[in-house]
């Protein structure tokens, strides 16, 4: 393990004041150099010592399920998975057929014995509020654990919303301040990865210990380009992820900074313009920030291998909690199903299925094939022999067309929102090979070159795509 020392500029003499550095800790035991670039304002002089080293005997602190506490964000208004973000946010986007984004940031924190959780959510959130409050209420966590919804909100001082994550906290400080809590873990609650916060909490204490004055730790992923090199480091990238001390916070939020709206741009660049100690936390990880919409469609099709690439859902150690559903067991009748992952509650009739996530309660005709794809499901079953009536008929237009997918379509490479209706004989291939499309009001878009049939969408018997 090696420590990475990035000495900043003093604000005053260096006669009156010891040199402020940035920490990079990193998880390889290569001692030797390697080239870093940090995607801040970070000087390049780079001083490299041994954390092995011996330390300062540690002081007691209480352990995190005490004294950390975590914020979960929602995203904001500028989202790159439109259009599965048009009725919710990113962190409720379903995902592997069993889950939602923010189930692994949350799972995160239980596995690192963080048991106090503040989900601080405002667009489109209704659809995320009623998960959390729903999936985590019965978990366990004791007296003092909870996960705690607190929506934007308007107020008599106030009467804006959000209007970022630093804006947020500061307007949530007198929630936050319920507990004698130690330290704040920030966390967006849209992206996917495995991560013990037991190794920042330690960094930050240990810092505090050496007096250090206790300043922000700005995780991030020492695989910015995602694929792993075993002997340089080409770039790390924040993560978004910020380990703050509590007295901190108050300063930066209040005092410093109280009309900065963001932590990334706004908070932690001005910490370290005061000369306050930003560490930064390398994480050697798979890490997926769902950049777009080809990023979540491979996060989706890295859960159907049985390799060791991407996020693994099936992680005994560290398990995905999510909303626990009283469904049926999935019902095959006469289909061929390969490298795939199947939800809970679906009925498959004389299908073939390929390389493909299925969600719950999605229903699949005679004869369909569906090839590396990504179907979210439905949220509802639709008795698929009952017949609409006249005035449903003349006011719904595609009721005919039972949610699901209909008998002999086929589908490859394509992600199918939940409640989509998808007829007969209809044929979604991207035939054109288009690399981006829009098409909402015939109910898909293409994205980078993948085709997305929005939620609730109605797709005719024998249309082709």
């Amino acid at each position: 393990m090696v420590i990475l020392q990035v000495c900043l500029p003093s604000l005053v003499s260096s006669s009156t004041q010891t040199k402020r550095p940035i920490i990079v800790r990193s998880d390889y035991c290569n001692h030797e150099k390697r080239s870093l670039k940090l995607h801040s304002t970070v000087p390049p002089s780079l001083l490299v010592s041994n954390s092995q080293q011996t330390q300062n005997p540690a002081v007691l602190f209480p352990p995190a399920n005490q004294s950390v506490a975590a914020i979960v964000f929602g995203d904001g208004p500028e989202t790159q998975l439109y259009p599965l973000t048009k009725r919710r946010s990113e962190g409720a986007i379903p995902i592997a057929a069993s889950y939602r984004l923010i189930d692994a940031v949350v799972s995160n924190c239980i596995s690192s014995n963080i048991h106090r959780i503040y989900a601080l959510t405002q667009f489109n959130s209704t659809s995320l509020n009623s998960h959390n409050s729903r999936a985590y209420s019965g978990l366990g966590f004791g007296n003092e654990g909870f996960v705690e919804v607190i929506a934007a909100y308007q107020s008599s001082d106030n009467n804006g919303w959000f209007q970022g994550t630093a804006d947020a906290v500061r307007r949530c400080l007198w929630v936050l301040e319920e507990y004698p809590m130690s330290e704040f873990l920030v966390l967006p609650g849209y992206h996917l990865y495995k991560m013990d916060y037991q190794g920042p909490i330690e960094t930050i204490r240990r810092t505090s210990q050496l007096k250090l004055e206790g300043g922000p730790i700005d995780i991030h992923s020492a695989k910015g380009s995602r694929k792993s090199n075993d002997t340089a480091l080409s770039s790390i990238t924040s993560m978004g992820i910020y380990l703050i001390n509590r007295d901190a916070l108050k300063r930066l939020l209040e005092e410093h900074f109280p009309e900065a709206n963001d932590f990334r741009t706004e908070v932690i660049p001005g910490a370290i313009s005061i000369g306050m100690k930003v560490q930064a936390y390398a994480f050697h990880g798979y890490w997926e920030d769902m950049r777009n919409i080809e990023a979540f469609y491979q996060a989706n099709m890295q859960s159907t291998k049985s390799t060791d690439v991407g996020y693994n859902f099936c992680d005994k150690e560290s398990p995905v909690h999510t909303l626990r559903r009283c469904l049926p067991p999935t019902l095959i009748t006469d289909s061929v199903i390969t490298n795939s992952v199947v939800g809970d509650g679906c009925i498959l009739n004389g299908c073939r299925i390929k390389g493909t996530v299925i969600g719950m309660r999605t229903r699949i005709g005679n004869g369909a094939i569906i090839e590396d794809s990504v179907i979210m499901g439905s949220t509802l079953y639709q008795d698929i022999y009952s017949q609409p009536n006249a005035e449903d008929s003349e006011n719904r237009k595609g009721t005919d067309i039972p949610i699901g997918i209909g008998e002999d379509t086929q589908i490859r490479k394509a992600i199918v929102d939940k409640n989509a209706r998808i007829g007969k004989n209809v044929v979604i291939i991207n035939k054109d090979n288009a690399q981006e499309g829009d098409r909402e009001t015939d109910g898909y878009v293409i994205r980078q070159g993948i085709v997305v049939v929005l939620r609730s969408a109605v797709i005719p018997d024998g249309t082709i795509l």
